[in-house]
């Protein structure tokens, strides 16, 4: 089996990116195969070094990337956690220079893929794509967009679904109330605002619902605006009427709570403003858990959910979002029959199997090197 290194940021830091690289490092390292991290961290960051970190790269160090590519050569394969703004320079162009230096092969997951990219940022993720062995997409829609919008060889790419954990077997508790959950990272963008005013057009139902929005405030939020986001969803909750309906809990929660947190879930709602997001791990691990899902229509959203395991409404539209709870919540046999259709994907979405493509990827890469390399030193 070969060796990993892993570039992404990672815990302590707390952010999507890091959720999912450690994770993913975990899994692919289970058997005892050797691996380690090259973490990326910024301003604010907790610097201290969690198990599995062999190198730090800070985005305030000048050609950090040159010490961070010599750590990732140590082992046989690179795994590249890629969005935008992670690493330093202008659209976090330093990763460039780092992966020209590699003299193994990468896997470079793409977490975003822009519809509209600015002519830097469409330049500087075809060179990543050029500069890569091998590129992974976690949608199919994302891989569409790389090859209709970007000038990339399409043998290169990969699509390998966002991981889930398997919370199916946590036990359900249920409460006397309806429950809507939405969680992560909060702040503008996120749409809770838009759940509020759904929420207070549900008022008529009996037993009325309630709703619970889990998770910290994105630390990038906090250390530009403050909590100025949240105090915003307390104040509109007020005004509407339904604080008292509203559970936050600014917390971050780890993999068991979280597990029992989603499974007492009778709707998750995810009133995204982005139309971009080709990517959301919440949305997996809500599908891959069996609970049914009310989400706008974010590019994820539509390819997972469109005909299978929740609803689809438009963006920034209260209404819309609450007709589709409703549905939900009264339709009679509409809660099953849309947690059914989650039986096909689930196996394919746990982090099981999904590493394991990882790792079969990993092992074709290394073994088609093997002969170059073996030609280069003849």
């Amino acid at each position: 089996m070969p060796s990993y290194g892993f570039l992404s940021t990672h815990p302590p830091t707390r952010c999507g990116l890091a959720t999912f690289n450690s994770t993913l490092a975990a899994h692919l390292t289970a058997d005892g195969t050797r691996g380690g991290i090259v973490r990326v961290t910024d301003r604010g960051d907790d610097l201290r070094a969690g198990p599995g970190v062999v190198h730090t790269w800070s985005t305030r160090t000048q050609a950090g990337w040159r010490d961070a590519a010599a750590a990732l050569n140590a082992f046989d394969v690179a795994v590249v956690q890629h969005e935008y703004g992670i690493y330093p320079g202008a659209d976090g162009e330093d990763v460039l220079p780092l992966l020209r230096r590699l003299t193994v092969p990468s896997i470079v997951v793409l977490h975003t893929v822009l519809r509209r990219p600015t002519a830097r940022q469409k330049s500087l993720l075809e060179q990543i794509v050029t500069a890569a062995a091998a590129v992974v997409t976690m949608t199919g829609t994302a891989r569409d967009r790389l090859f209709v919008g970007y000038s990339v060889r399409p043998e290169k790419v990969t699509v390998i679904p966002h991981g889930a954990a398997d919370h199916v077997r946590v036990p359900a508790d249920r409460r006397t109330r309806p429950h809507l959950l939405t969680w992560g990272l909060l702040g503008p963008g996120k749409g809770v605002e838009w759940s509020l005013q759904a929420l207070a057009r549900l008022q008529d139902l009996d037993p009325t619902p309630t709703y619970t929005v889990a998770g910290r405030t994105h630390p990038k939020v906090v250390e530009h605006h403050g909590e100025a986001y949240r105090s915003g969803l307390h104040r509109l909750g007020a005004q509407l009427g339904i604080a008292h309906a509203v559970d936050y809990q600014d917390v971050y929660h780890d993999q068991a709570a979280l597990g029992r947190l989603i499974r007492s879930a009778d709707v998750v709602v995810l009133p995204y403003d982005s139309r971009e997001q080709v990517t959301s791990g919440v949305l997996v691990e809500a599908v891959a858990a069996g609970v049914p899902v009310v989400a706008t229509a974010f590019p994820h959203a539509v390819e997972l959910l469109t005909g299978g395991p929740g609803l689809v409404v438009p963006h920034r539209d209260p209404a819309a979002l609450a007709a589709a709870i409703r549905r939900i919540l009264s339709e009679p046999g509409l809660a099953a029959r849309l947690a059914g259709r989650v039986r096909p994907l689930a196996p394919d979405l746990r982090w099981p199997a999904v590493a394991a493509r990882y790792g079969a990827l990993a092992e074709r890469l290394v073994a088609a090197r093997l002969p170059a390399v073996s030609a280069a030193s003849a």
